[in-house]
This record gives structure tokens, C-alpha cells and sequence, in this order.
């Protein structure tokens, strides 16, 4: 290949794990929060579809993209609300929960969806990155979602959070200690229900990137399993949002691979370049799930028998 083609080739993979690693980003920023307050939610894929339509449908309604950002975000805090209330009652298993209510919001969200499938909606702006180049090739491909500096805040803002504030330390507590916490006079299920509703409010804005930015329209495929595998990122992460950041750019950049020497003229390969993003997936559930061992950094009350 040529010098621009290999610019044009780094530009795409750059630009494209800032893009495809957005909802990624969010996502497991939202069970980050969830699973410090000692709660699994597998139900992330649900939340993350639900909220993918819901944020498509609101924009297109009221013809603006910030206000079916709102809308997104709002649908997955409600569902995650639901699981964290449902998994406060007794004998209540929060991984089969977890699942149940993923296959609530994906039915709800293609029921409710099917006309939706042909519309277009209005797009959240783009950030211009490439303006540093006279190649039209790099100009597009480092154009950007505007969320993107929403997520870099929200996992400082976490990250700062979880050390720094008193509403933080307690989410940490509860995940760690359930009976500490209640030793204190907290309540262990407010905590947990405040924490997953709250991930689930920022699980809904990767939602939201999904249909209004990249790709930016709504079919029922759009996740692709995204929510899922932002569980293994929150453990590749070791429960760090900042760590977070990284593992989303990481897979971003894995799943932007085929595009970008697709876009070069490289095309063998392309379905299988697809694939790893899920091959990342597999690779850090074996590497980090050992049989008889805790992850560090993982939050004690998930690795207690419940």
C-alpha cells in the first residue's frame, strides 16, 4: 500500500474505534456502577436495544436528536429500575433476572420498533477531527459522535467518584459489605436500586449513539450483542472506569478492523475481521475467569454465594 493508504488505513481504525467504541464506552460504564453496588445486571443487552429504539423513535417524533438521546437514556433507566427492584425481593436471582428482562426490552423494543425500521430520524452532530488532513478519505473517517466527550466525563467523573465522594464510597460499600452497610443504617436494596437505575440511564446514551449517530438508523440487529459483552469489559477492567475507556476503545478499534481496509480496497477477510470484537470476548472470559479465584478488583459481594 501506498503512505496515504496506510494513513487513510490508521485514520479509519482510529476514527472508527472512537465511533464503534462509544456504546461500548457507556454501556459498561453503566454496569461498572451497577456491579460496584454488588448487583449484576445481564439484562444490559435489553436496556441497551430498548433504549436504542426508544432514543430513534423520540428523535424522530419531536425532530430532535438530543431530546431522543433523552428519551433513550430515560427507557433504559427504567428498565434497569425494574430489574433492581425485582432483584431486592427475596430469593430473587439477579443473573436469571437479568436475563428475563433482556429478553423483555429486545421483544418490547422490536415489537414496538417495526415502524421504525423505514423512517430516518434527525443525527446527533458530528465532531470534525480530520481537519488536520486535505485527504477527504481521513476528513471522514475521523468524524466523530458528539457523546464521545460525555463518556470521557462520565468515567472521570465516576472514577473520581467511587475514591473522592461519600455517594461512591457507599456504592462501594454495598457492593463489598451488605452487612456493614446495613450495620451503618444504610439500606442495601436503595443503594442497589439507585445505582443499576442510574447505570441504566447511562447504558441508554450508548443506546442512543447506536441509531442516531453510527449506524445511525434502527433495525433489529442494531446491538449485536453489545450489552453482553460489556459485562466481560467491566472484568477485563477490573471495575475501573477509566479502564473502562480503554477496553472500549480497545474493542471499538477491533470491530472498526474490516471497515477500514475495506475502505483502503482490502477486502478479503472482511466477515472474519468482524468477528474480533466477539474473539476479544472469549479470549478475556478465559484469561480472567479462572475456576476457584476472584478477579481483583471485583466487588466482594459478587463473589459471595447469594
Amino acid at each position: 500500500m501506498t503512505a496515504d493508504q496506510w494513513i487513510a488505513l490508521v485514520a479509519g481504525i482510529v476514527g472508527g474505534a472512537l465511533r464503534v467504541g462509544v456504546p461500548f464506552l457507556f454501556v459498561s460504564l453503566g454496569e461498572c456502577l451497577t456491579e460496584k453496588s454488588g448487583r449484576i445486571n445481564l439484562g444490559l443487552e435489553g436496556v441497551l436495544v430498548l433504549s436504542a429504539m426508544t432514543a430513534f423513535g423520540g428523535a424522530y417524533l419531536t425532530g430532535s436528536p438530543w431530546l431522543g438521546v433523552l428519551a433513550g437514556a430515560t427507557a433504559g433507566a427504567l428498565l434497569a429500575t425494574l430489574h433492581g427492584v425485582l432483584c431486592s425481593l427475596p430469593r430473587v436471582n439477579d443473573v436469571a433476572t437479568g436475563i428475563a428482562l433482556m429478553l423483555l426490552g429486545t421483544g418490547l423494543a422490536f415489537y414496538l420498533g417495526k415502524p421504525l425500521i423505514q423512517p430516518q430520524a434527525p443525527q446527533i452532530p458530528a465532531l470534525a477531527l480530520g481537519g488536520w488532513s486535505d485527504s477527504p478519505v481521513v476528513q471522514s473517517a475521523l468524524q466523530v459522535n458528539a457523546l464521545l466527550p460525555l463518556g470521557i466525563v462520565l468515567a472521570v467523573a465516576l472514577w473520581w467518584a467511587f475514591a473522592r465522594t461519600r455517594w461512591g464510597l457507599l456504592v462501594r460499600l454495598a457492593g463489598d459489605s451488605a452487612n456493614a452497610t446495613r450495620a451503618l443504617g444504610y439500606s442495601v436494596p436503595g443503594i442497589r436500586i439507585a445505582a443499576t437505575a442510574a447505570g441504566g440511564f447511562i447504558a441508554g446514551l450508548g443506546g442512543a449513539s447506536l441509531t442516531l449517530f453510527y449506524p445511525g438508523s434502527w433495525n433489529e440487529g442494531i446491538s449485536s450483542g453489545q450489552g453482553l459483552i460489556a459485562v466481560a469489559l467491566v472484568i477485563f477492567a477490573r471495575w475501573n472506569p477509566l479502564r473502562c475507556m480503554v477496553a472500549a476503545l480497545l474493542f471499538g478499534g477491533a470491530g472498526a478492523i474490516g471497515p477500514a481496509l475495506q475502505s483502503v480496497g482490502v477486502g478479503w477477510g472482511y466477515h472474519l475481521f468482524n468477528t474480533v470484537p466477539y474473539v476479544l470476548t472469549l479470549l478475556i472470559l478465559v484469561l480472567t475467569c479462572k475456576p476457584g479465584s476472584v478477579a481483583a478488583g471485583s466487588p466482594g459481594e459478587l463473589s459471595s454465594s447469594k
